[in-house]
């Protein structure tokens, strides 16, 4: 059978006692001890009444107590034939009460199934019981029509109001649950980017510092094979020994990055070209501070590029541009072209496969490629 509004259950966050506030709980538990106790009173408070005509009426209000519990278990877990059939022993009990004149058990009973149905079965279901509840109640109470009438309409509409309540209630716990696993979620995912980021600014670092060495490290390595002289030899090592020192400032840098504190991008780049011979940077355009980022994304790829010139095209002339638009930031490094020589197999480094994800991951782009001269790589970033 399709679910719809007669045949849907009430949720269970709102049949279970959880997310309710502690005064509306002990609200609920006073009623039911006041319930239990005039229940219990009216057991034994008949002097007509004794022995075990009274120890039978108290059995008969502990076991609608037991009963009751159970009910609220079984639509708890949305059992609908057994909370059926308590609901029916229930009533059954009160037509019981009713015949050993213990009137007050008997309308307890049979109003409380009425309003209980209402409350916690589905619709299809709980309307017939209701409607048995209130007809046991009319049939019990010595009132007349009319405040009968009056009576079992307003029983029916709090059993409604209940309803109503227990699902809007049961509603703002899902809504609740949504956002904390939205929220988690939203962290879980912050957090990961930010390993990325990490990791992604590391692996730069390495790549770059480390490539370059192997480059110096490579030509010694050639140098030594070839008998080359000592010094050559030497100036190769030393190169090595500087781009280390390099790497280990520019891992300090990268830290700074990771915390916010960044240097001037202009300097940066000056700092960075003033190691390559033949290279020269240049600005344009109006000069503003960039998000992290976008900055940290100038950066890397300044290096990669440079990297690569001295790795590809050594003696080449390299040029580095800086332009400042209003939407974005144009990174551009060309070099004037030159044979690879023995070198240009030398170690694996970023690559522009990953310059190309680091622009794509800011919604940029990265171009590369031979150019009529040598070789040119043109970064574009939005800010």
């Amino acid at each position: 059978m399709t679910e719809n509004v007669w045949t849907r259950w009430p949720s269970r966050e709102a049949l279970g006692p959880k997310e309710i506030s502690r005064p509306r709980r002990l609200l609920a538990w006073a009623v039911r001890l006041l319930v239990l106790g005039a229940l219990l009173w009216s057991a034994f408070h008949d002097n007509r009444i004794h022995g075990w005509v009274a120890i039978a009426r108290a059995g008969g209000a502990l076991v609608a107590g037991g009963l009751a519990w159970a009910l609220f278990r079984t639509t708890l877990e949305h059992r609908l034939w057994p909370s059926l059939a308590l609901v029916l022993m229930l009533l059954g009990l009160a037509a019981g009460a009713g015949a050993a004149d213990f009137r007050t058990l008997a309308v307890v009973l049979c109003c409380g199934c009425a309003i209980a149905a209402l409350e916690r079965l589905p619709l299809a279901a709980a309307l017939p019981v209701a409607a048995l509840g209130f007809a046991s109640f009319a049939r019990v109470n010595d009132d007349t029509g009319l405040t009968s009438a009056a009576v079992i309409g307003g029983m029916a509409l709090a059993g409604y109001a209940l309803r109503l309540d227990a699902e809007a209630r049961g509603n703002a716990q899902r809504l609740l649950a949504q956002e904390r696993a939205a929220r988690a979620a939203e962290a879980e995912s912050a957090a990961l980017a930010e390993r990325a980021r990490i990791a992604r600014e590391i692996h730069d670092v390495l790549a770059h510092s480390l490539s370059a060495q192997l480059v110096h490290l490579e030509a010694a390595r050639l140098l030594i094979e070839r008998g080359a002289d000592h010094e050559q030899i030497l100036e190769r090592v030393v190169a090595a020994r500087g781009m280390a020192r390099d790497g280990l400032e520019e891992t300090r840098q990268s830290l700074s990055a990771l915390r916010g504190e960044l240097t001037p991008l202009e300097d940066f780049l000056t700092d960075l070209v003033r190691a390559s011979d033949g290279a020269e940077v240049t600005v344009g355009g109006e000069r503003r501070p960039l998000p992290a980022e976008a900055s940290q994304a100038v950066r890397r790829v300044a290096q990669e590029a440079l990297t690569n010139a001295r790795k590809h095209a050594p003696g080449a002339r390299v040029s580095v541009r800086l332009e400042y638009s209003p939407r974005e930031v144009t990174l551009d490094v060309r070099d004037s072209g030159g044979s690879p020589g023995e070198l240009s197999q030398a170690g694996g480094g970023y690559g522009l496969l990953g310059m190309r994800e680091r622009a794509e991951l800011l919604g940029g782009s990265l171009a590369a490629g031979p150019d009529e001269e040598g070789f040119v790589v043109t970064l574009k970033v939005p800010v």
